[in-house]
Parts: C-alpha cells; sequence; structure tokens
C-alpha cells in the first residue's frame, strides 16, 4: 500500500503573544510603561474629570460642587447662543481646514521644484508656524485695524474707498481671524506635502505627459491618487488643531463683536469656565465637543483605511 503524504503546516513567523518568556514582557513594560503612565496621568484622567464634572454644578472658587444630572446639556441645547457659536466652530473649522490644505498643496507643488532661493522661501512659508498664536495675533491686529492698519493704509495709497471694520462686523471679524490662523499654520500643511511630493513616484507623472494628459488631469488622476493618504492624515491633524485655536480669538477680538460673533466652543470653554465660574457647564460644552470630534475622527479614519484597501 502507498502511503498518503503527510501536511506540514506552515511555519509560523514568530511566537504568539502568549508563549513568549517574561523578560520580553518585561521590556515591553520598561518602554511602553512610562508612557502609558503619562497617558493615563495626563490624558485620560482629566477627559474622564471632565466628563464626570459636565455633571455638576461648581463654581471654581467653591469647594463643593452640586450634582445637577443632565441639567448642563439641556441648557446647553436650549441656550440661545449655543447655535451661533456651533455655526462659528464649524464655519472657522471648515475654511481653516480646506485653505491650509489647498494653500499647503499648491506651494508644496510650487517649491518642489527647482527654483533659486527655494530654501529661503519654504523656511520663511515654515516660519509662522513655530511663533506663538499670541503673538502673531497682536502683529495682526495692526494689519487689519481700520483706522491704522497695514490693509487701510495699502487702500488709501491705491486710491479704493475705506477697508471693512473688521472688529466690529462680526462676519469681517470671523474672516480677520480665519486669515490669521491660515498664516500661522499654513506652514504646516506645507511641510507635510511637501514631504509626501518626495516620495511621489515621477515615472507615473512622465508616463501620464507622454500619453497626452494635461497638467490637470495628471494633477488628479497621477498625483492627488498618491497622495490620498497624506490628505486623510491632514484632514484630521488639521481638524483637532483648528477646533483647539484660542490664542488668536482671545487676543484679536475675545470673541467678539457683538457677545460672540467669534465665539467657538473652546473659546466657550474658557469663558463659562473662568469668566462665569461655571466649571460644570464649560466642561459640558468640552464633553459635547468631544464626543462630536470622536464621531468625526473614527468616521475619518474608516474612510482612510477603506481607501488603503483598494
Amino acid at each position: 500500500m502507498r502511503s498518503s503524504p503527510q501536511r506540514t503546516l506552515p511555519e509560523s513567523g514568530g511566537r504568539s503573544f502568549l508563549d513568549r518568556p517574561w523578560s520580553d514582557y518585561a521590556l515591553f513594560l520598561v518602554l511602553v510603561g512610562p508612557n502609558l503612565a503619562l497617558l493615563a496621568a495626563f490624558t485620560y484622567r482629566p477627559l474622564l474629570d471632565n466628563i464626570r464634572l459636565s455633571f455638576f454644578d461648581w463654581n471654581i472658587s467653591d469647594p463643593t460642587a452640586t450634582f445637577v444630572g443632565l441639567s448642563n446639556y439641556r441648557e446647553w441645547w436650549g441656550r440661545s447662543d449655543t447655535w451661533q457659536i456651533v455655526t462659528n466652530t464649524i464655519v472657522f473649522t471648515v475654511a481653516a481646514v480646506l485653505g491650509s490644505m489647498v494653500l499647503g498643496l499648491a506651494l508644496a507643488m510650487l517649491l518642489d521644484r527647482k527654483l533659486k532661493g527655494r530654501n529661503l522661501v519654504r523656511s520663511a512659508v515654515f516660519a509662522p508656524f513655530v511663533i506663538s498664536g499670541a503673538a502673531i495675533g497682536v502683529a495682526f491686529q495692526f494689519v487689519f485695524d481700520p483706522n491704522f492698519g497695514l490693509i487701510q493704509d495699502l487702500a488709501h495709497r491705491l486710491g479704493f474707498g475705506g477697508v471693512p471694520d473688521f472688529y466690529q462686523d462680526p462676519h469681517w471679524a470671523m474672516f480677520m481671524v480665519t486669515v490669521t490662523y491660515l498664516w500661522k499654520n499654513l506652514g504646516y500643511t506645507f511641510v507635510i506635502y511637501l514631504a509626501a511630493l518626495q516620495g511621489v513616484r515621477k515615472e507615473l507623472t512622465e508616463a501620464a505627459e507622454i500619453d497626452g494628459a494635461g497638467r490637470w488631469t495628471t494633477f488628479r488622476r497621477v498625483l492627488l491618487p498618491q497622495l490620498r493618504p497624506t490628505t486623510y492624515f491632514l484632514s484630521i491633524t488639521v481638524m483637532l488643531n483648528s477646533l483647539q485655536v484660542f490664542d488668536i480669538i482671545n487676543v484679536m477680538t475675545r470673541g467678539g463683536p457683538l457677545g460672540t460673533g467669534t465665539t467657538t466652543m473652546v473659546f466657550q470653554v474658557y469663558e463659562e469656565s473662568f469668566r462665569n465660574f461655571r466649571a460644570g457647564y464649560g466642561a459640558t460644552v468640552a464633553t459635547v465637543m468631544f464626543l462630536v470630534l470622536l464621531g468625526i475622527t473614527i468616521f475619518q479614519v474608516r474612510i482612510m483605511d477603506r481607501g488603503e484597501q483598494r
């Protein structure tokens, strides 16, 4: 009789997690343990404390807090200024994300070419990103000031009429704050896109040009697909950064004009907690913002995973 051939199982590339010696676990704890401890102490514990505090009515000068359940959330939902502040937050975030990504990619594509003095221009574009937002806010007050600002002076020299009063009109005030933020943070998206362009496959672009594809077609069909992971990454990080803007708004407008003209949810957390001394209500706004951000981030990550699987 002919014996049947025996099947051999493929060898595993490494040990399973449970079969590792204790020294591997000890090394893991030594390397990862301090980071986990810092995250638990300075990120997750304050987050949980904030969620817990949102169910209390607490004046930060009072040692005791009163449990009020969902009253803070009901008040936030029913207040007349809530949806104005939410609208301000959405408008500012969308403008900041789209503006910084579009301008950052355009500058990265321009300065990726061999141009004279491009290293100096690259440094100039990135420099505002490392400057304090409060300092930039003070500097741009002299740009947008309707009486003696740079824009007013240029308009007068060119023979144009008076410039808008950026500090009295809520729409122009939001435009002023958004432009200031874009100028400061443009260097971040510029550097990330510039690094991504270094890894683009040039032969694909050359092949598209040989096939007769125009610049727009090459950009849309060849370049953008290769930059998709970078674009997903920037969409998440820029969104998170723009939603946390406080210093520029505090220096330039203090949330005004007309009360809440440029007030965002982050600035409202500061207002309620440290000006109105309602830390419980401020924690409620922060918790709502965290839950919305968590949902948006999970949605973006899932879209990014689906794009990588294609």
